[in-house]
């Protein structure tokens, strides 16, 4: 019966230690991830919540913000630029990220190759996404001037064409801002392509030659499928970059002319930071973030359909 005893406070203490040892490592873990906590809590979660108060008030950084209810949300219903902003970010993506997806593929199937200086070219296509924003835009401004930029300089020389004023035409301004920005996230969309590319099984391709594949066959057969994930964050990630476009806009053409390069994020901006409508402001990026949200929840639900995953691959076969 001693014995007993003893093993049984032996198993007590050891439960107790143990105890304490959890308490200890629980102690220690959130005390590692403070840091993060405490910015999380002061920079983000409370400018956040703070936003959204501000957005049923009237405010100018100046006073006391002044309680308005709904006010903010029914002016922006009424506000026609604000449907402009609107349209323009929604027309600009559409365009956008349907290019940035195609040719960020077609680039990494041609860096995919075994051919000299790979090492180089690869370097060369990933280079305009470490460049300043700003740099970027003074840069293709000179590109799009009328008068002395080299792309209406090479349309002249080897066409005869007379260049429009790009960034000054209603009409050519989002498809000129298009194109700069593909060739800015190329590299990006290129790198992750070819990560994708790396992780395809060479033994599928060797079984779609056996069966008499053709390069047509393998690629819309494998290849596709197998990148469905990395096209699928590809989207994601080019939906919010064209969402929050806001340096472009407001180095380039200051949401002219006209309001057709009036995007959400540079119109938000004015209202905030030029006007001092600061509530107003706060009432267009809840809307903002609710818009984002329904065009999220779209994609992540329609990702349902046609991007497939292994364990998706393997429950198909």
């Amino acid at each position: 019966m001693a014995q007993y005893g003893a093993l049984a406070m032996a198993g007590r203490l050891r439960a107790q230690a143990s105890g304490k040892m959890r308490k200890g490592e629980w102690l220690t873990g959130y005390l590692f991830i403070s840091p993060w906590i405490i910015g999380f809590l002061v920079f983000t979660l409370g400018p956040f919540m703070a936003s959204l108060a501000l957005s049923f008030t009237e405010w100018d950084l100046i006073g006391q913000p002044s309680f308005i209810g709904l006010d903010n949300y029914i002016q922006l219903g009424k506000d026609p630029l604000f449907w402009q902003a609107l349209k323009v970010t929604a027309v600009y993506s559409l365009g956008r990220v349907p290019l940035g997806i195609v040719i960020g593929l077609a680039a990494a199937l041609l860096l995919n190759q075994n051919v000299k200086l790979i090492g180089f070219w690869r370097v060369i296509y990933y280079m305009p996404v470490v460049l300043p924003p700003v740099a970027v835009s003074m840069l293709w401004m000179w590109i799009y001037n009328p008068d002395f930029g080299i792309l209406n300089g090479i349309l002249w020389t080897l066409f005869g064409i007379h260049g429009p004023a790009w960034l000054q035409d209603e009409f050519w301004v989002l498809p000129s801002l298009m194109m700069m920005a593909v060739w800015g996230m190329l590299g990006r969309n290129m790198i992750i392509y070819l990560s994708g590319l790396k992780s395809v099984a060479p033994e599928l391709y060797e079984a779609a030659a056996i069966d008499g594949a053709n390069a047509w066959h393998k690629f819309v057969k494998i290849t596709i499928p197998m990148l469905t994930p990395i096209i699928f964050f590809n989207l994601i990630m080019g939906l919010m970059d064209s969402f929050k476009l806001f340096t472009q806009a407001y180095v380039m053409t200051q949401g002219g002319p006209r309001y057709s390069s009036l995007f959400y994020v540079y119109y938000l901006y004015q209202h905030a930071f030029q006007r001092f409508h600061m509530g107003y402001a706060s009432a267009m990026a809840w809307v903002f973030f609710l818009v984002l949200l329904i065009f999220t929840a779209l994609v992540f639900r329609s990702s349902k359909l046609w991007v497939y995953y292994e364990s998706t691959l393997g429950k198909g076969s």
